[in-house]
């Protein structure tokens, strides 16, 4: 077990970096999901739609979707029920496994997409993009890089 010397504490800028890092994640997540409620979706229902929306045949297997919204199996059935119950979606039998299920993103669906994406959007853009100076977002994309790399290589880890 470790002993509280061996911890190697952050310090005040790491401390301070950290937390805006988390302040800035929970109110840029709260604002953009205040700027769907209009449309009656969440920040997790646009999502799978726009997973949907740009994959072969606007259709994924439940399983491939759920890894790319990063949601349990159960949970993600939960949402594609309701969003089944929006007409946002339907679900499919997979031919090839009598086992799988793929979602399939519906008319009503891509329709809901291509009138809220241009909305979504101009609310990345007044809340995030359009803040930073191109240069100061070259620079955030290079430093989140190698977090984002890690956590990747970590999600395949037990």
């Amino acid at each position: 077990m470790e002993t509280e010397t061996a911890t190697h504490w952050l310090t005040d800028a790491e401390q301070c970096a950290w937390r805006t890092h988390l302040e800035v994640n929970r109110l840029l997540t709260y604002q953009l999901e205040k700027d769907l409620q209009p449309f009656g979706l969440t920040m997790n229902d646009y999502e799978i739609l726009v997973n949907l929306s740009e994959s072969d045949d606007m259709r994924m297997r439940m399983s491939d979707l759920a890894g790319a919204t990063m949601q349990s199996k159960s949970r993600l059935s939960h949402q594609i029920t309701r969003m089944e119950n929006a007409d946002l979606v339907r679900r499919e039998n997979c031919e090839s496994d009598r086992r799988g299920l793929f979602a399939v993103l519906t008319e009503h669906g891509l329709q809901t997409m291509r009138k809220v994406a241009p909305h979504h959007v101009a609310s990345v853009r007044r809340h995030f993009i359009d803040l930073l100076s191109p240069d100061a977002l070259q620079d955030l994309d290079k430093s989140l890089k190698p977090i984002a790399e890690h956590l990747r290589d970590q999600r395949g880890r037990p």
